[in-house]
């Protein structure tokens, strides 16, 4: 029987241990290259888990969107837009974050971060001024002594592109949410990316241009602030927000996400302290690389199972952003958080058919005790 895990909290536990056919190492070969070479001892030893993911293998042709990308008489927009749908598909995807720069005269480093997983990222809509894709990921777990655990099914994150957006949800820091507005003229050619959180709540939103370049696509956004991840709020306390840019390059074989972040401090009114602002400069890097014969069917049949769940989520939180001009969420509601009510009730659809009666109404209770106005 499919073992489906929907809780994002085991994502987080693993480190950076999948290997493939034609490289294989233990954990004790690895290094982490980029470092702090004259810190003492194993004080910033990358932190995460000890679990290794089942063989995989990595696809090294260059892949039929990518091509696609770079034919030749096809408009700006179109270009842009297959450039986005190159991200959706199969990947092994690597997560590396470190601190590059601090800014106080105590400053020591924090622990680099490394995390891996195993994901397909799904068209939810391909239209001509807005892409979905939604992030699943299926995980299998090398146990010892030649077991292969059952499939791990968690829902990631989801990303939104929408072109010449002149209205997006901005984190305004303490848990808030802001709507920003543009003229027609700032956003020309542009698009937005909005990133949501496991339980389809909004992460961070920001305007970007994508750059074409022979065989080198990009985009960039613009600085903009973001609520800390988990793998940074489940250990600091000291700051409030990441305030940075984000880029997204395709390449023959995947593609790749850089983040470049100012771990900032925030007063009560929600500006940055006037004193000590920053710090310090992290560095995020993370790689997806399209695989082949990676059963991915776990993650099928859950989306199957629970997509309309889904989009009425999406739907509802689509309503509050186009109708609010702000709004709060609490972290917890009864020592629990958002995700874990809507993972519960996502479960529970693997043994019955979605009402969608039912779930609107717990939907629309659920996140009226968990929003603020």
């Amino acid at each position: 029987m499919k073992r489906l895990v929907y809780a994002v909290l085991l994502m987080f536990t693993v480190n950076l241990a999948a290997y493939d056919e034609t490289h294989k190492q233990t954990t004790a070969e690895q290094q982490y290259t980029f470092s702090w070479p004259y810190s003492d001892g194993g004080g910033i030893k990358p932190r995460g888990g000890t679990t290794k993911g089942s063989e995989i293998k990595l696809d090294k042709t260059p892949g039929s969107a990518w091509q696609s990308i770079q034919e030749p008489q096809i408009s700006k927009r179109e270009r842009d837009r297959r450039a986005i749908l190159a991200m959706a598909g199969p990947y092994r995807v690597s997560f590396d974050f470190i601190e590059t720069v601090g800014f106080t005269a105590d400053y020591v480093p924090d622990r680099p971060y490394q995390s891996w997983g195993t994901e397909y990222i799904y068209v939810l809509a391909d239209e001509e001024r807005f892409i979905s894709l939604q992030h699943i990921m299926v995980m299998f777990f090398d146990m010892g002594e030649g077991v292969i655990s059952e499939p791990v099914v968690i829902k990631h994150w989801r990303q939104d592109w929408r072109y010449e957006n002149t209205s997006i949800t901005v984190y305004a820091g303490h848990q808030g949410w802001q709507r920003k507005t543009f003229t027609p003229e700032q956003v020309q050619g542009s698009w937005s990316q909005a990133v949501y959180q496991v339980d389809d709540s909004p992460r961070y939103q920001a305007i970007g241009s994508w750059r074409h370049e022979g065989g080198y696509s990009s985009w960039q956004s613009e600085q903009t602030w973001r609520p800390l991840p988990r793998r940074e709020y489940s250990v600091r306390n000291d700051y409030h927000v990441l305030v940075g840019t984000n880029r997204h390059t395709i390449t023959p074989t995947g593609w790749v996400q850089e983040e470049d972040n100012l771990k900032t401090v925030l007063t009560d009114a929600g500006l940055p302290d006037p004193i000590i602002p920053y710090l310090a400069r992290e560095a995020g890097l993370a790689r997806y690389e399209r695989i082949v014969d990676h059963d991915f069917s776990a993650g099928d049949l859950f989306w199957q199972q629970t997509s309309d769940f889904w989009l009425d989520v999406r739907q509802a939180w689509q309503q509050i952003q186009q109708t609010k001009s702000g709004f709060r969420l609490k972290r917890k509601v009864d020592d629990r958080e958002l995700y874990k009510y809507m993972f519960e009730y996502a479960d529970k659809l693997s043994e019955a058919d979605y009402d969608p009666a039912q779930g609107r109404e717990f939907i629309q209770q659920t996140l009226k005790r968990f929003i603020e106005y």
